[in-house]
């Protein structure tokens, strides 16, 4: 992969890995507060971003396969925080975290593998 189709990749990353530590933290601060409904998918959008994050690091041909995935499971987080967004700042800041990398992802999903 040529440094600028990589460079064109770093706001993607950046958002994986912040969304990662954000699920990740989301998921501490709900062990503390006894929420558990965000736990689920808190695990499932921390592991594919991780996945997505390695794939688009490495310049994988499936990194669009990755990120229509991810962005898929980050909506679905981002939906479960935002209804515990008012109460809990760690899922207010996970939502947030979750529909930027959405939103990052979709713009790589359509460089799907064939």
């Amino acid at each position: 992969m040529a440094d600028s189709e990589m460079s064109n990749m770093q706001a993607c990353i950046d958002a994986c890995a912040e969304c990662l530590r954000a699920c990740q933290a989301c998921v501490a601060g709900d062990v503390r507060d006894g929420n558990t409904s965000c736990i689920p998918i808190n695990l499932d959008c921390a592991d594919i971003c991780a996945a997505t994050l390695k794939a688009l690091s490495r310049g994988s041909p499936h990194h669009g396969d990755f990120c229509a995935l991810c962005a898929h499971v980050c909506r679905a987080c981002a939906a479960e925080c935002a209804k515990h967004a008012s109460m809990h700042q760690h899922c207010a800041e996970c939502q947030a975290a979750c529909e930027r990398c959405a939103l990052e992802c979709d713009k790589h999903a359509r460089e799907r593998h064939i």
